[in-house]
């Protein structure tokens, strides 16, 4: 046998290089997919080898601060589909849909894509699910899930708010507290083949859900529905466009109720109560829809800002007395206009029969415009502002809420002018929030501490056991407690002798400010819209609660604040107090009212002027608190009526229309007794042209008394010294 060639021998170790490089080329690539590799392309064949279905966690529950649950977590259950283990899709899909009452091409395009999972329906009944369960659907599963439930449907609604179809908070405390609610999701996990068909010896593994915390809310259930009923009448018999009511514990900051209305169902939180909007709302377009979505979620106590009027004076009084510019006794005169700053003429409410020489206290019982336009003078533009800040104005207070506003104040004390200073005082100028607004004036209630407004209390887990305590929190001292008490004892008579005596309830001592604002729409006031609104602290001894109402666009015809918004937070102080165990202590003064009543004179359809002075000499007390009244304002109705018993000195509440204003035609007014000077300036006022007879008083005039004249006459009166 000849010996092999150099050519073959080179051929045979050329191939076992190449063999032995290819081996060793092999085995470290084996290596290093086993070794270094290994971890990463083990987790990747679990992963194609399981598929988890997520099991939602039990959110939190919500409760009141007695413990009564607001919002709750129910169970029900989702219906799921494996694809790859559906095997017969049109026969599964028909049988799906009739159960679930679906449409069956839609669950047919669910159970055949080439997914792991696919979602086909969420939240099906118990008897849903137990009929699926009976089909034995291949393919098919159910997942026990949780739905949140509100069980006393728009109650509460713009605090505790609302979640998406996953239970997502969106709004409200749901929104606010969701990492804490929602808890933590558990996952079930199995073993798949390539197909994602169940391995029949594969692993199977529950992750279970750790349930979300529950959240214990400052709110009483009971205080918040009294503010929700008298919320809701006031809305109603006022034909207003929005009331927001307020409940404040001025001590620790705490909010025991918060109305507002309209409002709106959580468990369909897009479709509205009014079954009449719900008709209207169904052909609109998606972006009109969503901005009337929008509107209903909107709470006007946080997220709107709104001219306070003559509830701010109350922040006004506690600067004056603070600041030692003012005392309880200290005098003003009100001559019903202001008219000494430059370029501007202001007036009083009653400027066409001037509150004249009256003392601090007396001011503020009558809401004199002038007696806080000399106070605002006294304290000044530096200090004004100052502490406009301090009592948190132009700032949020930080409630927990979405969409709180700051309000809009003067961006320095530079920029308060004379005039700014002037209508600032008497709460125009400045916008506020109601809650802004509550928090300062229970910083008036409990010594001078503004508090931060505390809507939850605690947090706690399933079994009760409190994870997280939220303390009252004050934020600065802004008064004294002298200055507090002085305040609370001003306010007090405002209630029992002044303006705001349709809040009075007999046995209890409150002490409160009412306030008739017109509002700005689009930077300028917008004629006959108003916000009409009532604020108040009682028992003004020992203060327990501090009370906001706020009438937006009252349309029925009256809007006077001490009108439409006193006898509210009468009904809502009493109710509260008697429900928080607090009993009425009547005075001997109550007792006596009781046996000294009179009746009420009929001053209808008289001009104001006349019907002022009739009830002015029978010892009677009026409010109008219009802003637009002249001497032309006819009285269309009163408050008590003609003829009801009342006590000497009540307040009798007028209603005005001046129908005339655009006219020429004008009412002739009552002169009789009255002096030149008086005569003069009335005429003069009402731009009349007259001749004056004689010396003395007025025995005669003509036009005669309430007679309608035109503006061009010439009035005749005729004075004398005699007195018969």
């Amino acid at each position: 046998m000849p010996a092999p060639s150099n050519i073959t021998k080179k051929r045979l170790v050329f191939i076992f290089f190449a063999v032995s490089f290819i081996t060793l080329f092999l085995t470290i690539k084996l290596g290093y997919i086993q070794i270094v590799k290994g971890e990463e392309l083990k987790k990747g064949a679990l992963e194609q080898q399981t598929k988890g279905i997520e099991i939602k966690a039990k959110r939190g529950i919500i409760y009141d601060t007695n413990g009564k649950k607001l919002a709750i977590s129910v169970s029900a259950y989702t219906v799921w589909c494996s694809p790859a283990d559906v095997e017969k899709p049109e026969a599964t899909a028909k049988k799906v849909s009739e159960i679930l009452n679906m449409d069956e091409e839609e669950v047919y395009k669910k159970i055949t894509k080439r997914q792991r999972v696919e979602k086909i329906k969420q939240w099906i009944t118990k008897e849903e699910a137990e009929e699926l369960r009976k089909a034995n659907l291949k393919g098919i599963e159910i997942i026990d899930d949780n739905k949140r439930y509100y069980p006393y449907g728009s109650f509460a609604s713009h605090i505790i708010g609302f979640t998406d179809i996953d239970n997502n908070g969106l709004y409200g405390i749901e929104k606010t507290y969701d990492k804490y609610l929602n808890g933590t999701p558990g996952k079930w996990i199995k073993s798949t083949d390539a197909k994602q068909r169940q391995l029949p010896y594969g692993s199977e593994k529950m992750y279970e859900a750790k349930d979300g915390l529950g959240v214990v809310l400052t709110i009483d259930e009971t205080i918040q529905h009294f503010a929700e009923k008298a919320a809701l009448e006031a809305l109603i018999k006022n034909k207003a466009k929005n009331v927001s009511i307020i409940v404040m514990d001025p001590n620790t900051g705490d909010i025991l109720a918060m109305a507002s209305k309209p409002d709106f169902d959580p468990n369909n939180p897009r479709e509205p109560l009014d079954e009449n909007l719900k008709e209207e709302w169904k052909n609109l377009p998606q972006d009109e829809l969503q901005k009337k979505w929008y509107d209903m979620w909107r709470n006007f106590a946080i997220n709107d800002a709104y001219e306070p009027g003559s509830t701010f004076k109350i922040i006004t009084s506690a600067i004056g007395l603070e600041e030692n510019v003012v005392s309880p006794d200290s005098h003003f005169y009100c001559g019903g206009f202001i008219n000494d700053i430059p370029g501007s003429k202001l007036k009083c409410w009653r400027y066409y029969n001037p509150h004249g020489d009256q003392t601090f206290k007396e001011g503020v019982q009558n809401s004199c415009n002038v007696v806080f336009v000399n106070l605002g003078r006294r304290i000044g533009n530096e200090r004004m502002y100052k502490y406009i800040k301090a009592f948190g104005f132009g700032q949020t207070t930080g409630i927990d809420l979405t969409g709180e506003q700051a309000g809009i104040i003067p961006p320095s004390a530079e920029n308060i002018k004379e005039i700014n200073l002037a209508t600032i005082s008497y709460g125009q100028g400045i916008a506020v929030t109601p809650i802004q607004l509550i928090t300062a004036i229970s910083a008036v209630g409990n010594g001078g501490n503004l508090m931060k407004p505390r809507l939850v209390k605690e947090l706690i887990d399933s079994d009760g056991n409190i994870v997280h305590n939220f303390e009252p929190e004050v934020k600065r001292k802004v008064i004294s407690e002298e200055t507090s008490k002085q305040l609370l004892d001003i306010l007090e008579s405002v209630v029992s002798e002044g303006t705001g005596k349709n809040a009075y309830v007999p046995g209890y001592r409150i002490g409160g400010k009412t306030g008739t604002a017109q509002k700005v729409i689009d930077g300028k006031y917008a004629q006959g819209k108003y916000i009409s609104s009532f604020a108040a602290i009682a028992p003004v001894d020992d203060p327990k609660i501090a009370v906001l109402v706020i009438i937006d666009e009252p349309t029925a015809g009256a809007y006077y604040g001490g009108v439409i918004a006193g006898p509210v937070m009468g009904e809502i102080v009493e109710e509260t107090l008697k429900y928080l165990d607090i009993e009425p202590k009547y005075t001997e003064k109550e007792r006596e009212e009781f046996n000294n009543k009179v009746k009420v004179p009929d001053v209808r359809n008289k001009n104001i002027v006349d019907a002022g002075k009739i009830l002015t000499d029978l010892q009677f007390k009026y409010n109008t608190e219009t802003i637009e009244v002249t001497e032309k304002s006819i009285v269309i109705d009163q408050f008590p009526l003609p003829g009801t018993e009342v006590s000497r000195g009540a307040i009798i509440d007028l209603y005005l229309n001046d129908k005339r204003k655009n006219s020429n035609i004008i009412v002739m007014p009552e002169l009789t007794g009255k002096n030149k000077d008086e005569v003069i300036k009335i005429l003069d006022e009402m731009n009349l042209k007259y001749k004056l007879n004689g010396n003395g008083t007025v025995t005669s005039q003509k036009p005669s008394p309430g007679t309608e004249i035109d503006e061009n006459i010439i009035v005749e009166v005729e004075f004398s010294d005699i007195k018969e």
